[in-house]
């Protein structure tokens, strides 16, 4: 979260960072200004739904409004990947009844399907099926378990019933469908995505760290200051500590995208797994957004309902970094109100004490001195009465990342001189980014500088010590080597 020039920080600073997505809900008028007025730090733009024009015109009103508010908000392109989906039907749905024979027929036209059988958009699906397979449509809402596979037809009984309406995703329960992370209209997205200047890309249904090196590498240099975000909704892609956690170090960010990986691990897996999936990010220095239906009843309610509310809350204790909303916000009636609900409900959670407290990495050594520095900072800013804030002077956001890695109730500021580092920051759980040009200064004028503008912010007053982390060498990558606890008083009394 940033905050104008001219304003000053008003407590309490929400520390869990808000990333909604962007649609027609948030294209009325006034609607977007209110919703980035209400603490949204970053936007998603979802490329499974618009124009790249439709894009490109949504986020270049975002930096407009954030540059008017004195804002850094992150933009994040997510892109569709191989969402496997029925093909169509002649009447536009049929209702499958428990018992009854269906067929997915990889020969059938795309608009030909009936009551028994219907085409799908993935032909390969026919080599990744068995009889005793269990495949789930809509979301898990029907289920279909495999009795044959007879040349293009998936012969199948239907176990759960109900309405099956066109282009309807299709999961595997337990995993194993073989299709790409990265397709042509994937591509082709990413080209988009680094032409209009995403600060995060989102890849879908990566299976290995293979899928984010592959989407590195067509980055290239043009997208290198773009973070790459792994969204964790295959089965194969947490079943194993192993495969996780090489996902997890292939990019800058993880998502626990809980629809598509609650229907092919099962939900009674997802709980445990997305607690695992937060914890196995933090410790490996990375980012974790929480996604996936947090406020779906506010849709078309003005009010979260009480689960959701603790389902917020939940994510929140657990330490991740951000909380996303997806419909709630691109298609609901009550975008702005979702989001002040979010801000309520994660600000409520981190007055808790253990959202507060933190063990993290306390019985391991370090390598890098930056590292080192930045959790220095941390402990001793949790244990030494008086600080009111840690202050990291950046040329990357690394080092404020490593330091909310840390759970703590005081706020981490990081100051950056570039924009692409200050929006890189909206997402770090806790930190919060300032612009802060370090160019021509002396070493005791950017101390001084910088309790000055923690004053001005209202972060600190005088009386109050700041945790100051910096390098000898500015504007440097992995340069910090400094330490300092520094007295408000001396320079402001």
């Amino acid at each position: 979260m940033t905050l104008p020039p001219h304003a000053p920080i008003h407590d309490p600073i929400r520390r869990t960072k808000i990333v909604a997505t962007l649609g027609p809900a948030s294209d009325h008028d006034g609607v977007l200004e209110a919703m980035i007025d209400a603490g949204v730090d970053v936007v998603r733009l979802n490329f499974s739904h618009g124009s790249a024009d439709d894009h490109r015109r949504r986020l270049e009103r975002v930096r407009e409004i954030a540059a008017r508010q004195g804002r850094s908000v992150a933009a994040l392109g997510d892109l569709q990947g191989p969402k496997i989906r029925t093909a169509r039907f002649r009447e536009g749905a049929v209702e499958l009844a428990e018992g009854a024979s269906f067929i997915l027929d990889m020969a059938l036209g795309s608009d030909d399907g009936d009551a028994e059988r219907v085409g799908c958009d993935y032909q390969q699906l026919i080599d990744d099926v068995a009889p005793g397979d269990r495949l789930l449509l809509d979301d898990g809402r029907l289920v279909l378990d495999v009795t044959a596979v007879v040349g293009q037809e998936i012969h199948t009984t239907v176990t759960v019933g109900g309405r099956l309406s066109n282009n309807k995703g299709i999961n595997k329960l337990g995993g194993g469908l073989s299709a790409p992370a990265l397709t042509d209209k994937d591509r082709a997205d990413l080209t988009t995505a680094v032409d209009i200047g995403v600060d995060y890309l989102a890849v879908s249904f990566p299976r290995h760290a293979a899928d984010m090196t592959e989407a590195r590498e067509l980055l290239g240099e043009a997208g290198k200051e773009i973070g790459l975000v792994a969204k964790l909704e295959r089965a194969e892609a947490v079943a194993d500590d192993a495969t996780l956690d090489g996902i997890i170090e292939a990019c800058e960010a993880v998502m626990v995208a809980r629809g598509d990986l609650g229907v092919e691990i099962g939900d009674e897996q997802l709980i445990g797994t997305q607690k695992r999936i937060i914890k196995r990010a933090r410790s490996l220095n990375r980012a974790v957004i929480t996604a996936t239906q947090m406020m779906e009843s506010m849709i078309e309610s003005p009010l979260p309902t009480r689960a959701e509310v603790f389902d917020v809350a939940n994510a929140v204790l657990d330490s991740t970094d951000a909380v996303m909303l997806s419909a709630e916000t691109a298609a609901g009636d009550f975008p702005v109100e979702t989001i002040e609900a979010m801000d309520r409900v994660c600000l409520g959670a981190e007055r808790e004490r253990i959202a507060q407290e933190s063990g993290h990495r306390i019985h391991e050594g370090f390598t890098q001195v930056d590292e080192t520095i930045a959790l220095s900072a941390m402990y001793a800013a949790n244990h030494l009465s008086g600080v009111a804030a840690i202050a990291c002077m950046t040329s990357t956001g690394y080092t404020p990342l490593i330091a909310s890695r840390i759970r703590s109730g005081l706020p981490i500021i990081g100051l950056a001189h570039s924009a692409i580092a200050q929006r890189r920051m909206a997402l770090y759980r806790g930190v919060v980014s300032l612009p802060f040009d370090t160019s021509e200064m002396t070493a005791q004028e950017l101390n001084d500088r910088a309790l000055a503008l923690l004053v001005e912010k209202g972060i600190a007053e005088p009386g109050d010590h700041v945790m100051l982390t910096r390098g000898d060498e500015m504007n440097a990558h992995g340069g910090t080597n400094t330490l300092k606890i520094l007295d408000v008083k001396d320079h402001h009394g």
